[in-house]
């Protein structure tokens, strides 16, 4: 009985991961849309959305029958409940990136310095979707805790891009709609960032069996 269950476990790791890596693609693909405009990279964002949802839909019916087949309990019960609430964190990314997508040709050909911060912004939030899936494949909360202060950059990386459009609407820029739409991209990566940051949450919590303190302060065990 153990053996099956930690088949079902390993497959529930290979789907998660395949599932992170969709909100990757998807990610690398809305920001490549947005800086070349490359009507291939926005069909594989959006193909990647569908994907995710999928996704989603096959791991929620994993978890529930492993948790009605197997009825695990403490550790095991706390890492499928984990997975359960990372996928719906997992959903949300993908959607954000097909959002940006949405938003990308208003912006493709405005020259504003914001760009650069929305580049950084968008590096920061793959790695911390990256991470946060490594994280629960290999129980590592010290990764998770990285994931969280890592969150702190993209925070600070959308407060310049919010304070450089106030600087350029006081200074009479002309394109002010393509500066509200950057910053709803900005605004979009920032979400994505924090559903990161909240599946490495759930991972701390499966691993620790205790939620994260507010602070972001990391103690012993938690």
């Amino acid at each position: 009985m153990r053996n099956k269950f930690d088949k079902q476990l390993s497959q529930l790791n290979t789907e998660l991961i395949t599932m992170g890596a969709l909100c990757e693609e998807a990610i690398i693909n809305a920001v490549k849309y947005l800086t070349d405009s490359d009507e291939d990279s926005k069909n594989a964002c959006i193909a990647s959305d569908r994907q995710i949802d999928k996704k989603e839909r096959d791991i929620e019916t994993l978890c529930i029958k492993l948790i009605l087949q197997q009825q695990p309990v403490a550790k095991d019960l706390r890492t499928v409940s984990a997975a359960l609430k990372m996928i719906s964190d997992m959903e949300r990314i993908g959607d954000q990136a097909s959002d940006i997508v949405e938003i990308a040709p208003y912006v493709a050909e405005s020259e504003i310095e914001s760009r650069t911060h929305i580049k950084d912004m968008a590096d920061a939030t793959i790695k911390m979707v990256s991470e946060s899936i490594e994280s629960f494949v290999k129980k590592d909360k010290d990764i998770a805790y990285t994931v969280i202060e890592h969150d702190n950059l993209v925070d600070e990386l959308f407060d310049r891009v919010k304070d450089e459009m106030i600087k350029s609407i006081a200074g009479g820029c002309n394109d002010a709609e393509a500066l509200i739409d950057l910053v709803m991209i900005a605004k979009y990566f920032e979400r994505i960032g924090d559903h990161a940051e909240n599946i490495a949450e759930w991972v701390i919590y499966s691993v620790t069996g205790k939620h994260r303190k507010p602070s972001h302060i990391k103690e012993e065990d938690l």
